[in-house]
């Protein structure tokens, strides 16, 4: 019943969701890869987003489970990257980088590619010493594709640039004439993670990532964001973990209506949190009053209003 009613709203308006296979036209848009999360459940892939400008695939933020296979039906071409930006080193927003970067032997692609992560702390690696553990050529599981280190064997080269997660300042990770990408690190429980902010033609797209959204260095720099792709994976009766690795609706709705955003989008989605959806997105819209999409695979978001190049 509750899936039901969810679905009725998005009838009547109170939420939308865009979902076309094909993004790659004109103008600036973002495509989600994976809305899911780390269970397999629901037929979503997990996290993985494309931003598309006139055509190309010019950023990935993060490459979840399922990602690989997204990013094919898609049409994205690795080839085109300029950046893969990595919020975190949870399985359910890597584990398909691997298959990607492996993809790339059989692309046209032979210029390095730029790379962004966190540091490591407690459990989980830094971004150099994930690629090392991945592609390094005596110890790494991938050793075949140790080219990913060097640019050898047919293989494009990764710059790894690591974002400290501790840190509450902006980072450039990333910047052309055509775009620029900010980091900056957020909580995730004891998990080093980032967020993303891309600028691009005059318009901001925010990345949340798995995060409590408990600090505000994440909503100042997102503020005025045109697009937030927000993670919703828990309900707003949770328990203590979950709350801490993650932000409950009304966290949600009160921190983006402070930030002026002008249109939100829910992913990362679970279980648990989509047998709620009609009581979540209830608790964001009482201080939320701008738009709202719930994300699925390969749902498209055209930015309106982006200059042309």
């Amino acid at each position: 019943m509750r899936i039901l009613s969810a679905a009725l709203a998005i009838v009547v308006g109170l939420v939308s969701s865009t979902a076309d296979a094909s993004c790659a036209g004109k103008g600036v848009s973002v495509q989600v890869l994976g809305s899911g999360g780390p269970v397999a459940d629901d037929a979503r892939a997990s996290s993985g987003y494309v931003l598309w400008v006139d055509g190309h695939a010019r950023v990935l933020v993060d490459a979840g489970g399922g990602t690989f296979v997204r990013f094919g039906e898609s049409k994205a071409d690795i080839a085109d990257l300029a950046l893969i930006a990595i919020t975190h080193f949870h399985a359910d927003h890597v584990a398909d980088l691997p298959a990607l970067i492996k993809s790339g032997f059989f692309s046209d692609r032979s210029n390095a590619l730029a790379i962004s992560g966190p540091d490591g702390g407690d459990e989980f690696p830094s971004l150099e010493e994930f690629l090392a553990d991945e592609f390094d050529a005596k110890r790494g599981a991938f050793r075949y594709l140790s080219g990913a280190l060097d640019g050898t064997g047919g293989l494009f080269k990764l710059i790894p640039q690591q974002v400290p997660a501790a840190g509450r300042t902006p980072v450039v990770v990333f910047k052309s004439a055509e775009l620029a990408v900010e980091a900056v690190g957020v909580p995730h429980g004891p998990v080093p993670a980032l967020a993303y902010v891309i600028h691009v033609r005059g318009r901001t797209v925010a990345f949340s990532g798995d995060q409590n959204g408990s600090d505000q260095a994440f909503w100042t720099l997102a503020r005025g964001a045109d697009l937030l792709i927000m993670d919703s994976a828990i309900p707003e009766k949770t328990d203590a973990v979950a709350g801490r690795l993650h932000a409950v609706p009304s966290v949600i709705g009160t921190h983006a209506a402070n930030a002026a955003i002008r249109r939100l989008v829910l992913s990362h989605l679970m279980a648990r949190s989509l047998h709620t959806l009609d009581e979540n997105l209830a608790v964001i819209r009482r201080t939320f009053k701008g738009r709202i999409d719930v994300a699925n695979d390969l749902s498209c978001y055209p930015l309106e209003g982006a200059h042309s190049s």
